[in-house]
C-alpha cells in the first residue's frame, strides 16, 4: 500500500481552524449581556437569522429610518498592544450613533460584525461588555450581528470590528444644515481625546519616532500612553437630542476623519463661511504631544484629529444661550468656538 493510499484521519472543521462549539459557548455567554439592550421594539431575539424591530404605530406622523456604518479603524491596534479590549464596542457604538444623530435621528438599534482569525472567547465577551455598554447609554438595542472566525485571513490576536446603527426622526425634523445662515453661532462640544481616528499618524510618532510604549507613563498627559488612546469616543446624544426640538439648531457636524474643517463644510450652504476661533478651547494634552514629536503642520492637525472638539451645534445666535446652558447643565464642555458669515462656503479657523 503506498503513501496516497493509506488511510486519512479525517478532517474537520475544527482542525481548519473554526470551532463553531467555542462561537456558541462564547454567545451563549453573552446573550443576557445582550438583552439587557432590549427595548419593547425588539421582537425577535439573538440567533434569528434576521433581527426584528418595531416602531410603535402612533410615536411619527411620518418617520423617516437614518442609518450609519463605521469602523473603529487602527484604535484597535491599541487594543491588540495593551490586551484591553473593553472599550472598543463601545466606541463604535458611539461613534455610530453621533453620525446619525447630525441628523437629528434617535438611534433604534445596533448591529456589528467582528472578523477574527480565532474566536478566544474572553476578548470575545469583553467586545460584547462595551458594545453593551455603548448601546445602554445611548438607548439603543443591540438586536443582532456577525461574528466570523476566518482563520488565515487576521494575523494571530487580531480582529476588525464594523458596527452599523438604525435611528428614526421625525420627516419635519430632520436636520440638513439647509437652514444655516449668516449670524449663527457655532457650538463646540468637549471630546475625550482622540475618539477614533488619526491613530495611525499618533501610533507612527508615539511608538516608531518617539520609541514610547504603550504602558509608557507621560507626566503631559498624567496617564500612560495606552490608557491616553484608548479613551472611550464621546456619545452625544443623551445630552443632545433634548435641545433639538424647536430650539433653534440648523447644523450639526460629527468631527471624525478630516477634522474641522472638512466635516463642517459638508453642513454648510452655499454663501455661508464658518469661522472658527482656535483659541476658543483649550486643545487636550495629547495632541500637543503628537504635535511637538512628529512636527506636524497645524492644517494636517487639524484636518487629522478633532484637537478637543467632538462635534459642533450651528444654531440660532438667538438660542445659543439657552442651547450652551442646557449642554453644560447635562455634562458638556460647551464653548462658542466662533459664527456663520458670508463669503465663499468654506471653514476658516483663525
Amino acid at each position: 500500500m503506498t503513501d496516497s493510499e493509506q488511510p486519512r484521519r479525517p478532517l474537520t472543521y475544527r482542525d481548519a481552524g473554526v470551532d463553531i462549539d467555542a462561537a456558541d459557548r462564547a454567545l451563549d455567554r453573552a446573550k443576557p449581556l445582550i438583552r439587557q439592550t432590549f427595548s419593547p421594539g425588539v421582537v425577535s431575539d439573538i440567533g434569528a437569522f434576521g433581527s426584528l424591530f418595531a416602531i410603535a404605530p402612533g410615536d411619527y406622523e411620518q418617520p423617516v429610518l437614518v442609518s450609519s456604518c463605521d469602523s473603529v479603524g487602527t484604535k484597535l491596534k491599541i487594543a491588540f498592544m495593551t490586551g484591553r479590549h473593553d472599550t472598543i464596542g463601545e466606541d463604535i457604538v458611539n461613534h455610530c450613533v453621533n453620525d446619525i444623530l447630525v441628523q437629528g435621528a434617535r438611534p433604534l438599534f445596533f448591529m456589528d460584525y467582528l472578523g477574527v482569525g480565532k474566536l478566544e472567547g474572553e476578548v470575545f465577551h469583553q467586545v460584547i461588555e462595551g458594545l453593551v455598554r455603548g448601546c445602554k447609554r445611548a438607548r439603543c438595542a443591540l438586536i443582532g450581528g456577525e461574528t466570523a472566525e476566518l482563520p488565515g485571513f487576521y494575523a494571530p490576536g487580531e480582529y476588525d470590528l464594523v458596527g452599523f446603527v438604525v435611528g428614526v426622526v421625525e420627516r419635519a425634523r430632520v436636520i440638513t444644515g439647509e437652514q444655516v445662515a449668516e449670524g449663527d453661532v457655532l457650538l463646540g462640544l468637549g471630546s475625550s481625546g482622540l475618539h477614533t481616528n488619526g491613530y495611525s499618524l499618533a501610533r507612527k510618532a508615539l511608538f516608531e519616532v518617539a520609541g514610547r510604549g504603550p504602558d509608557d507613563r507621560v507626566e503631559q498627559l498624567g496617564t500612560t500612553i495606552g490608557d491616553e488612546l484608548l479613551r472611550v469616543h464621546r456619545c452625544y446624544a443623551p445630552s443632545v437630542l433634548p435641545v433639538l426640538d424647536g430650539t433653534g439648531v440648523h447644523g450639526i457636524a460629527h468631527i471624525t476623519g478630516g477634522g474641522i474643517p472638512d466635516n463642517l463644510r459638508r453642513i454648510l450652504p452655499e454663501a455661508c463661511r464658518a469661522v472658527v476661533r482656535r483659541s476658543a478651547w483649550p486643545v487636550p494634552p495629547i495632541f500637543e504631544l503628537i504635535r511637538g514629536i512628529a512636527n506636524t503642520p497645524d492644517e494636517d492637525m487639524f484636518r487629522t484629529f478633532n484637537m478637543g472638539i467632538g462635534m459642533i451645534l450651528v444654531v440660532a445666535a438667538a438660542q445659543a444661550g439657552y442651547i450652551a446652558d442646557h449642554l453644560a447643565r447635562a455634562g458638556e464642555a460647551c464653548y462658542h468656538i466662533g459664527e456663520i458669515v458670508r463669503g465663499q462656503r468654506a471653514v476658516e479657523i483663525r
